[in-house]
């Protein structure tokens, strides 16, 4: 057993490597499905890469603590081979980095109805400081022994250093407690929160025994046995894409049929999000009004949009529709109207977005350092300047277009279908409602026999 202990191949040791090895594959497994099965688009900027990076540190934090165990032989030719750069700054510290990083961006877009005042790649590396300046403490003073153990005058700051992220994490989300979040954000970073402090409580204390224990072989064994099976545990449980991607939240790991909300608008319940209601009235176009008003008719705007995609110059139009889908949130519902404009900011406005429209520096600015995101006039300057291209690129090309006769036709059909509705609803006809004839299944029948021979005694008169 001591032998076991100090060479790390005792069974449980590799019980407890497979158990890190299924967890890295479950946890690679849930943050690709939505990708791969549901084909969802991949998102851009902080919304990809901080589940990325939080991927890729649950994979630092398992390979550490296997470090640890001398399972892996290697020389410590170079600084960053060390265990603690891969537990520290590249792990834990790293882990836990990406889900405050999450948390700021949820209390200063919600709580303070802006975005926040510094972007999450340079937040991140800003708040990963302290575990690299750890490390490089650690380097210089050379505390570990050959078991990469640091012994009990180190453990102490060590531990610290853990626990003051978790609260930090937790004050965050305490700040934000009171947001009825559509998409259950921050129900999934209480419940990461909650799982993780259980699992970090287990880990902490298995890490000291670890530490301060060298004398002791089976305690050795069972202590980084639990260290490197709670940290599986916890990579899985203190990962959630959500929070990233709100469109991802609505896609269940067990749901197998194919997404069927396509846009924000429908996401957030907006009425009549992206549908064309097959009975509305025909509506004659002039194309002599302005065009910022004839889009507001949405079989124009639909069939504008058709022809600026095939001209591929539709992001104005896109963004045109997308705005006016938050046009119809209530002033009163200020969670679903940041989430809209968000959106449209992730999607629109930030350089080198989706479908970045052609904006001016000036108002685009305006729109990034705006102090309300649920201002009712946050995109107005960028619609005027858009519209005005539309009208000198697009809307003269249109109007002799192949879409825009095929408009007038299908307007023309519905107009002629409208006026046959409405010669129908002259002609009478009696009709019994459910209700009144529910009793007596015949009832309907002596009406019409009734009603036939009044009508024709009414006519020998």
């Amino acid at each position: 057993m001591a032998s076991c202990a100090v060479r790390g191949g005792c069974p449980s040791d590799y019980v407890a490597v497979s158990i890190a090895i299924f967890s890295m594959i479950l946890l690679i497994v849930r943050s690709t499905f939505p990708f791969f099965i549901h084909k969802v688009p991949i998102a851009k900027g902080s919304a990809f890469w901080i589940p990325v990076i939080q991927v890729i540190a649950s994979f630092n934090f398992l390979l550490a603590i296997v470090m640890a165990v001398n399972f892996l032989k290697y020389k410590k030719s170079h600084w960053w081979l060390s265990c603690y750069v891969w537990a520290g700054p590249l792990g834990f510290g790293l882990l836990m980095s990406c889900r405050i990083a999450q948390a700021f961006q949820l209390y200063y877009v919600f709580v303070k109805r802006r975005l926040p005042p510094i972007r999450s790649h340079m937040f991140l590396p800003l708040i990963l400081l302290p575990w690299v300046a750890g490390a490089a403490v650690i380097h210089e003073k050379k505390p570990l022994n050959y078991r990469c153990h640091f012994g009990t005058y180190w453990t102490i700051p060590v531990v610290c250093l853990h626990s003051l992220y978790v609260a930090v994490l937790m004050g965050f989300t305490r700040a934000i407690r009171h947001i009825e979040f559509r998409f259950h954000e921050l129900r999934d970073l209480w419940q990461g929160i909650l799982g993780s402090a259980s699992l970090i409580g287990v880990w902490v204390f298995a890490y000291i025994l670890n530490e301060i224990h060298d004398d002791i072989s089976w305690l050795q064994v069972a202590s980084r046995f639990m260290l490197l099976l709670t940290a599986s545990i916890l990579v899985l449980v203190f990962f959630s894409i959500s929070i990233a991607q709100p469109l991802l939240s609505q896609i269940s790991l067990r749901k197998r049929e194919p997404l069927e909300l396509k846009t924000m608008g429908q996401v957030l319940g907006i009425p009549e999000s992206g549908l064309l209601l097959q009975r509305e009235q025909a509506v004659d176009i002039d194309p002599n009004e302005p065009l910022d008003k004839l889009l507001l008719n949405k079989r124009f705007r639909q069939s504008f949009m058709a022809f600026a995609d095939s001209c591929l110059a539709g992001e104005s139009v896109h963004f045109f529709d997308e705005v006016h889908e938050l046009g119809k949130i209530p002033i009163d519902d200020p969670v679903r109207r940041i989430y809209m404009a968000r959106h449209i900011i992730n999607k629109y406005i930030i350089a080198g977005a989706a479908m970045e429209v052609n904006i001016s520096h000036r108002i685009r600015q305006e729109i990034l350092a705006t102090t309300d995101l649920t201002h009712p006039d946050l995109f107005t300057n960028a619609l005027h300047e858009l519209t005005q291209l539309m009208k000198m690129n697009l809307a003269k090309d249109y109007w002799s277009s192949m879409y825009f006769i095929k408009f007038k036709e299908e307007a023309r059909m519905r107009s002629c279908e409208h006026e046959m509705e409405e010669m129908r609803g002259y002609d009478f006809s009696p009709r019994l409602s459910s209700v009144n004839a529910t009793d007596d299944p015949f009832h309907q029948d002596h009406f019409s026999r009734g009603f036939t021979q009044h009508s024709h005694a009414s006519y020998l008169r």
